[in-house]
């Protein structure tokens, strides 16, 4: 039976889904291809029809996984004010629920680590989509050259995904939610530090 090449489409869209979320709950290496197949309604041997390895496919879940994040963010900062739009990132980043959901959440926390293990390919094409997340960031950094706000947004993406990490660890009690308020705290101090006007010393 021929499918068209609108189904066809379609199908290789779900694997790439529900790969996405698998591969964020379980780790790159943690499901196999007839699991992933299968969760998706499809028997093993039609993975070739869709990709040439699982890098191929672990390469477009990865970068599926990575712009959903950079798509939600600029969603949330268009909904508030300029100067409203880093502190209302952190805010839905740094919370319980996306500490409690992995699956549907950053792909840096989950993955960052095994990435780093990958191969030169897999790595280009997760630093590729990192970059965009960065220069994502660098665009809610107001009133400072660009230079500066990529640096500010580099900090702060590690802070939070840092914060993220640790925050998984410590597990969903006292001291989890201790590591997601101070991560917040640093984020958005850091972001109010660098916006303060600097103070010139009285020449007396």
């Amino acid at each position: 039976m021929r499918y068209s090449k609108e189904h066809k489409q379609e199908t290789h869209a779900r694997i790439v889904r529900k790969a996405a979320v698998r591969l964020r709950e379980k780790g790159a290496h943690g499901i196999g291809v007839a699991d992933l197949m299968k969760e998706a309604g499809l028997t093993h041997g039609g993975f070739y029809a869709h990709f040439d390895s699982r890098e191929a496919l672990v390469i477009e879940a990865f970068s599926h996984a990575m712009d959903r994040s950079t798509e939600r963010w600029r969603k949330v900062a268009e909904e508030v004010p300029p100067e409203k739009r880093l502190s209302t990132i952190v805010d839905s980043y740094l919370t319980a629920v996306h500490r409690d959901d992995p699956g549907h959440g950053c792909a840096v926390p989950t993955l960052g680590a095994e990435i780093a293990r990958e191969t030169p390919k897999t790595r280009k094409a997760f630093a590729l989509k990192l970059e965009q997340m960065i220069d994502m960031m660098a665009d809610q950094i107001l009133d400072v050259p660009r230079k500066t706000a990529r640096k500010q947004a580099m900090a702060t993406l590690a802070t939070m995904m840092g914060t993220i990490v640790m925050s998984r660890i410590a597990g969903n009690g006292e001291l989890s939610e201790e590591v997601l308020s101070a991560g917040r705290e640093a984020v958005l101090g850091r972001a109010a530090a660098a916006k303060a006007p600097v103070k010139k010393a009285k020449v007396n």
